[in-house]
């Protein structure tokens, strides 16, 4: 029996059957991004295609639609909205500086603006809700390492994505992962990165990693209070005490 053949409904065939990227240019016009957005609200329109206003334009190697769905696939929706940092959005996915500074302060706006109305402030005492609050992270393509700084209540005040690739002592810096504890005075930490593969056993890159956070945790006066590896179902924790 043959296997699943899944097709990319990106590609689109010309008169002489030669395959090419759907772009904006190729879509009815009541279909394109700024014209759907006027004439059905932004509530309409999908994550890429208001992504796709706001870069406006794409590269000479990719099309502004294209690249909006790629760096949410790449990225993740979540992760995406937190990273502040251009230079490692524009290294991560391959984009020009000025696209990787336009997604950060379109989110970062969207941070100032939005005020929460439900649910209340989110409140992190287990490693199980700290897995649930962290559920986006299952099913990523790439290693994302996320931060979530807590105050002396166990109340959420900030959720960082601190890097994007394989876990390492090396690229994982204490600096990176406290400096925005101080910045937004944390009382605790919890740290976690997903595992693509499936396998939720901790690498030895993993466990030194974690040993260097704990140190530098001592020495600031900030509980590091786990490390989570997550999966798309299953998540352990590595200990550090």
């Amino acid at each position: 029996m043959a296997p699943y053949d899944l097709k990319d409904h990106d590609l689109l065939s010309d008169d002489f059957g030669q395959k090419y990227i759907l772009k904006v240019k190729d879509l009815a016009e009541a279909d394109k991004p700024r014209e759907k957005l006027t004439k059905y609200g932004p509530e309409n329109l999908s994550a890429a295609e208001l992504l796709a206003i706001i870069l406006g334009v794409g590269t000479k190697k990719e099309e502004v639609l294209v690249m909006a769905n790629r760096v949410l696939k790449e990225y993740g929706e979540k992760s995406i909205t937190n990273q502040k940092n251009p230079k490692i959005l524009e290294k991560d996915l391959q984009i020009p500086a000025n696209k990787a500074c336009q997604i950060i302060a379109c989110f970062e706006l969207g941070r100032r603006f939005f005020k929460k109305t439900n649910g209340g402030p989110v409140e992190i005492r287990t490693a199980r809700q700290a897995f649930e609050y962290l559920k986006d992270m299952r099913e990523l393509p790439k290693e994302n390492l996320r931060g979530l700084y807590l105050n002396s209540h166990y109340r959420l005040i900030h959720d960082e994505v601190i890097s994007v690739g394989s876990l390492t002592a090396n690229i994982v810096h204490p600096r990176e992962v406290f400096k925005p504890a101080l910045e937004y005075s944390a009382a605790a930490v919890i740290i976690a990165h997903n595992h693509p593969s499936g396998d939720c056993t901790p690498t030895t890159a993993d466990i030194e990693t974690t040993k260097q956070l704990m140190e530098a945790a001592k020495i600031l006066g900030i509980d590091l209070l786990d490390h989570l590896i997550i999966t798309k179902n299953r998540f352990v924790k590595i200990k550090i005490n």
